[in-house]
């Protein structure tokens, strides 16, 4: 090929239309959410409960044991660390500012999303409720209920991490160098669209219209949030039935997969998914992060103001593809098998 042939086709790549900078899976997830949302408000407003609503998730997802069991995880992330750092790391400060949009934005999205689903779905696919459930005990319809959540999730997550359009939301999580508690909290406001529809699902097929205590949706938080602790905890045998930090840190770490140790709270499904890499008790932990830093972080030589920093990261997903997190995103899927 000349050389004048190639100058023309550099030429003709940097003339891109506008569009066409820009990665549109991630505007098409956004427009689906934003679908959602007004679904969500419009079914709590015809019943006048949307205030008392998002007051209640509000109570549920960000409320005293909520915030109690953070501020005793970070006290044992001080006391026990796996990887010592400073009090106020920048990392520590960049997902204190993930929490506050927690509490600002996600716990009203969450809720809006988590209705508009149970709406769509039993308006729309009513035959999914068995009726043959009415008949459990309650905490035996509870207990099922929590797990085919649980699994959904694990499902959902899997695919965060399987297809590009997902992972450029995900990514965002992945990104942190300092994992902590606080990283829980660190993530897209996109991630939460295909999780809670389809943890909706289990939810009307087995409990119909019977609501679960938000104490037990609570006490599920804070069991997915534990394992970001900064802490070396294996939890021992009880760790091959509950996800520890240990476990959990495998799965971000920095280098090779991280497709692997996807479980929430259950490691059972990534042990019959065959992903589960359990931690060796007294192992070095794991860097973490993402390899390269394809997204912009608050440990880079020359940061940008943490807030600012905030809306660059939240913006990355509708980045043009090919030039950020999807050349992650190849390396995680196309890495080497899991070893352990």
């Amino acid at each position: 090929m000349s050389r004048n042939a190639t100058d023309l086709q550099v030429s003709a790549r940097t003339r891109r239309r506008p569009h066409q900078r820009l990665y549109l899976p991630s505007f098409v997830l956004a427009a689906v959410t934003a679908w959602f949302v007004w679904e969500g408000v419009t079914t709590l407003q015809r019943y006048g409960e949307l205030g008392s609503a998002l007051a209640g998730a509000r109570a549920e997802l960000a409320g005293p044991l909520v915030l109690v069991f953070v501020a005793v995880a970070l006290g044992c992330e001080r006391l026990w660390p796996a990887e010592r750092r400073r009090l106020l790391a920048k990392g520590h400060l960049q997902d204190a500012l993930y929490l506050a949009l927690f509490v600002g934005v996600m716990i009203p999205l969450i809720t809006l999303l988590g209705v508009a689903s149970a709406h769509l779905l039993v308006a729309h696919v009513a035959w999914l409720e068995a009726p043959w459930t009415k008949s459990w005990p309650r905490w035996l319809l509870v207990g099922v209920t929590l797990v085919a959540m649980d699994g959904c999730n694990w499902l959902t997550h899997w695919a965060d991490h399987r297809y590009a359009a997902l992972w450029r939301v995900h990514a965002i999580h992945h990104s942190q160098e300092e994992v902590s508690i606080l990283t829980t909290f660190r993530t897209h406001p996109l991630v939460h669209t295909a999780s809670f529809v389809a943890a909706a699902v289990p939810v009307i097929a087995l409990m119909g219209a019977r609501p679960i205590a938000p104490v037990l949706i609570t006490v599920y938080l804070c069991l997915g949030a534990l394992p970001h602790a900064n802490v070396p905890w294996t939890f021992g045998p009880l760790g091959k039935v509950v996800v520890s930090p240990a476990y959990h840190r495998i799965h971000h770490r920095a280098d090779g997969r991280n497709d692997i140790n996807l479980a929430i709270v259950l490691p059972i499904w990534d042990i019959l998914a065959r992903r589960a890499v359990f931690p060796e008790r007294g192992a070095t932990p794991c860097r973490t992060g993402l390899a390269g830093r394809p997204i912009p972080v608050e440990q880079d030589a020359v940061p940008l103001r943490l807030p600012l920093l905030l809306l660059v990261q939240l913006a990355e997903p509708f980045a043009p593809a090919g030039t950020t997190s999807r050349e992650t995103y190849d390396q995680t899927r196309w890495g080497a098998p899991a070893r352990g």
